[in-house]
Parts: C-alpha cells; sequence; structure tokens
C-alpha cells in the first residue's frame, strides 16, 4: 500500500492520474498558441462570402433536409433542424453555394435557441465528395442522395474537416458539452469514433442557451483554430493537422441534429488575398 504523507502530494498525484486517464483536457489557448493566432489573423485575408442572416438565405445557401425550417430575422438567420428526436430525416445540413481554396478564415455570431442537452451541432470545412462511384467532387451533384441527411453519407463519402461545437452526449441528458474535431472519410478498419483529431475539449463554459457568442475558426495546411468570445468568456482550441492529409477545398457547412436549434448573423468566410 502506497502512504502520501501530505494533502499537496495526493492533490497532485489525483491531478496526474485524471491527465494520465484523458478525463481532463487542458485549454489550448496557452501564450504560444495564442501568439500564433494572432499572427494567423493579421494576415491579408479578402472577404469573399458575407451574409448577415437577414435576407433570403436561399441565395447563398442550400439546404440538405427537407424538415429543417431557416428563417430570416432582423437578428439574423434561424436554422431549426428537424423536430424528431431520434429521427435521421430530422437531421439538416446548411451548406454554402460557394467554394473556398486554400487557407481559410470562418467567422459568424452564433446564439443557441435550444436547451437541448443532447445531440451535435457541427462545423463543415471544406467539403468535397470522395470522387468514387456517384459521390462526385462537387456535393451539389449529388445532393439528391441527402435528402434524408445520415450521418454516413457525410463521413463515408467527402473529404472535409468537422468541428463539433454545443454538442453533447446523444444519449444522456448531461450538461456537460465538448468541442471535437474529425477528418472525413472513413477508411477501411477506420470507424467515425477513429477519425477524430486530439485533443477533444470537455466542459467549456461556452454555448449557454440565448448568449451570442462570436466564432473565428482558421484553417491552414498545420493548424486548425477555434476561438469563441462572448458571455465575458474567450477561449481559443487548437488542432494540429502536421500529420492529417490536407483539406484545401470546397464548400462550408452547418450541421444540426435532429431538434437542434440556433440563430447564425454575420457570416464571414475569407481567404488569403
Amino acid at each position: 500500500m502506497i502512504v502520501y504523507k501530505s494533502h499537496k502530494t495526493i492533490i497532485l498525484f489525483v491531478i496526474f492520474a485524471i491527465l494520465c486517464n484523458g478525463i481532463f483536457t487542458l485549454n489550448a489557448g496557452d501564450k504560444q498558441m495564442q501568439e500564433l493566432f494572432a499572427a494567423l489573423k493579421k494576415r491579408k485575408w479578402n472577404t469573399v462570402f458575407s451574409d448577415k442572416g437577414t435576407l433570403d438565405w436561399q441565395k447563398k445557401w442550400f439546404l440538405d433536409g427537407e424538415r429543417a425550417e431557416i428563417k430570416n430575422t432582423p437578428q439574423g438567420m434561424v436554422f431549426s433542424a428537424g423536430p424528431i428526436a431520434g429521427d435521421n430525416a430530422s437531421h439538416a445540413v446548411l451548406w454554402t453555394r460557394n467554394s473556398f481554396q486554400g487557407d481559410i478564415k470562418i467567422e459568424f455570431d452564433f446564439t443557441r435557441l435550444d436547451s437541448i442537452n443532447r445531440y451535435v451541432n457541427i462545423l463543415y470545412i471544406q467539403a468535397t465528395g470522395i470522387e468514387e462511384g456517384p459521390y462526385s467532387k462537387d456535393i451539389l451533384e449529388w445532393a439528391e442522395l441527402r435528402q434524408i441527411p445520415y450521418m454516413k453519407s457525410y463521413f463515408d463519402h467527402m473529404n472535409l474537416l468537422h468541428i463539433s461545437y454545443a454538442a453533447f452526449n446523444n444519449t444522456d441528458d448531461k450538461p456537460d458539452d465538448y468541442v471535437r474535431v474529425r477528418r472525413y472519410p472513413t477508411r477501411p478498419g477506420k470507424s467515425f469514433d477513429q477519425i477524430d483529431l486530439k485533443p477533444d475539449y470537455f466542459n467549456t463554459e461556452l454555448f449557454i442557451p440565448g448568449k451570442t457568442y462570436h466564432f473565428t475558426c482558421i484553417k491552414n495546411s498545420e493548424d486548425l483554430f477555434l476561438r469563441v468570445e462572448g458571455d465575458n468568456l474567450s477561449k481559443l482550441f487548437h488542432w494540429s493537422l502536421k500529420n492529417v492529409e490536407n483539406v484545401n477545398d470546397g464548400r462550408v457547412g452547418i450541421r444540426h441534429m435532429h431538434t437542434r436549434c440556433s440563430r447564425y448573423a454575420n457570416v464571414n468566410i475569407s481567404i488569403l488575398d
């Protein structure tokens, strides 16, 4: 039996054990990452897509999922997935009509309108088809195959980066949220649960219903950043892409799983000038 001589030693041991078991994940907003993010943000970005969310959404977006509802309001675009929990036809993805090549910066204001501590919202970055069978590079060409937006239609047949946000476990009403990145598609011998990029971030204290947060996502060939600011908080998340096959061209999408609802405003997408 091991005997610890002080409370401080016990506390340090517990923290070490938790870290080793992946229960607790440190925030990526350390000084080095903050400086790199600031430098990337100062690059010569050229805004090529802009939508306040107040005018007809169909001019700049198209939708996967017939049970979803999009409504433009003076405060922004309200995106409601289908109403039936557990129903694949109630999933929805809102896609930009434009495609974007190279390094990319995505910004928008996000307000969560639901209070459901289940299911997932996802930002899809530079999505293209895998160019096998009917899944051509231009995902609009096979949109009819996604009238029911099964999740596997995306992670099996698209090249993209995925960021989960305001995301919760699908089976338990746990209030603990997470932010997670995945690289699609799956490959033989590699399931959906094995395509995530570490680290995962838990218990962010963000995404409170009714509060507005500003998202800034920057992606280049080596790094993916997401900064979320609002409600007197600012958190920076980072993932290394140095050992990840590059994603360089495609559309941007927003996925809501069934029953999720949020408002989006001041969407701006930029590429390097």
